[in-house]
């Protein structure tokens, strides 16, 4: 398989010379590909993007207003979408048409580093953001100029939730979020999201399932910082909701349900735990790291009354130091009629992940119901 660095290659270097140097001929091309192309094909993925953007700041104009006005001129087309709102191709050079893909990484990081001067300079960022996102995304290059100018940051962005660009309406929850993975911290709207929340009420009912998508993560971020916060919000957007957003609502909880947060529980109607008893089995005492286990999960309802239930595990990880680590996973979500029994099986794979080193040793394994710890067992992890 192509290392995924290589989205960032030599051909990307020349394709962007090419079409700066078509909307600007005095453009020094040369210069630009030798100092983006030195040395790429010995860097990692980000550091390329990094690096191309160096080369933008040597090459164009020292005048920020004339640089973005000659990147715009540069750009591929805006990337087309489908009926239910998604990008086509997303991510796709379309080298013949002018820069698009992943050259537009480095685009924006050198619009943010050139945006936050002052204000002149961040509106005028914004706007080269606003022909960015429609080619790939911008949602890390506007960070850094909501923190350096927030006031103009989110007047901008309240006027974008009407924009006609799905792709500029999703800049605006994605651009946001306080917790954006591989982002900049937007460490303010950690500590208080309001900013946020009228661009959110706004966006959540969109017709586009890129844009839902984005709100519903904008709101599992706010989630972890703000649990309550989300837990009345699902509560009072899911009266009267279409299906749409129910399911927008229902993926912005997914960590606080996850989690066991009895309002979030009690606004989808889970908040009882269950009526009846709970069994977890694993069909091994020892698994090794790289392999699974599978796990047997028995219901029985003493109800009178349909239970609505969400069963979930969590695995108990063991750390280097040999403490342990809990980690929910999802399991069911199911109605358990009038004293019914049910079983329900699963596989759970020990594989390691990037972001999860597995440690041989006692795991244990805790079955919960409605967010409530009900039965657990355990296996010994072998390297």
């Amino acid at each position: 398989m192509e290392p995924f660095k290589n989205l960032i290659g030599p051909a990307t270097v020349v394709n962007a010379g090419h079409h700066l140097r078509r909307a600007w001929p005095t453009f020094d091309r040369k210069r630009f590909e030798a100092q983006a192309a030195t040395g790429l094909e010995q860097l990692e993925f980000k550091a390329r993007a990094m690096q191309l953007a160096d080369a933008l700041e040597a090459t164009l104009p020292d005048d920020f207003h004339a640089a973005c006005e000659l990147l715009e001129a540069s750009l591929a087309p805006p990337l087309a979408m489908d009926a239910q709102g998604e990008p086509l191709k997303l991510g796709e050079a379309r080298d013949e048409h002018g820069i698009g893909g992943w050259a537009l990484w480095a685009v924006g990081e050198f619009v943010a580093r050139r945006g936050v001067a002052d204000e002149a300079a961040a509106r005028r960022g914004l706007a080269c953001l606003h022909a960015v996102t429609q080619r790939f995304t911008a949602e890390f290059a506007i960070r850094p100029l909501i923190q350096r100018h927030p006031a103009l940051a989110f007047d901008t962005l309240g006027q974008w939730v009407n924009d006609p660009s799905a792709h500029v309406r999703r800049l605006v929850s994605e651009g946001s979020r306080p917790r954006l993975p591989w982002g900049l911290r937007l460490q303010a709207l950690v500590l208080d999201p309001a900013p946020t929340l009228p661009l959110l009420r706004a966006l959540q009912d969109d017709p586009s399932s890129y844009v839902r998508r984005s709100v519903a993560n904008h709101l599992n971020d706010i989630a972890k910082d703000h649990p309550d916060l989300v837990a009345g919000w699902v509560r009072d957007h899911l009266i009267d909701a279409p299906d749409a957003r129910s399911a927008l609502l229902r993926h912005a909880s997914r960590g606080l349900i996850k989690a066991g947060h009895a309002p979030t529980l009690a606004a989808w109607g889970l908040g009882s735990g269950l009526q009846g008893e709970a069994t977890l089995a694993l069909t091994a005492k020892r698994a090794a790291v790289g392999g699974e286990i599978g796990l047997r999960v028995q219901l029985r309802s003493s109800a009178r009354q349909p239970q609505s239930l969400v069963v979930d595990y969590a695995v108990h990880h063991v750390r280097a130091n040999g403490s342990a680590s809990p980690k929910v996973f999802k399991g069911w979500k199911l109605t358990l009629a009038p004293g019914e029994e049910r079983t329900l099986e699963k596989r759970h794979s020990l594989k390691p992940v990037t972001t999860r080193t597995l440690y041989p040793g006692t795991h244990l394994i805790d079955l919960r119901v409605n967010g409530v710890a009900l039965a657990e067992a355990a296996f010994e992890l072998k390297p």
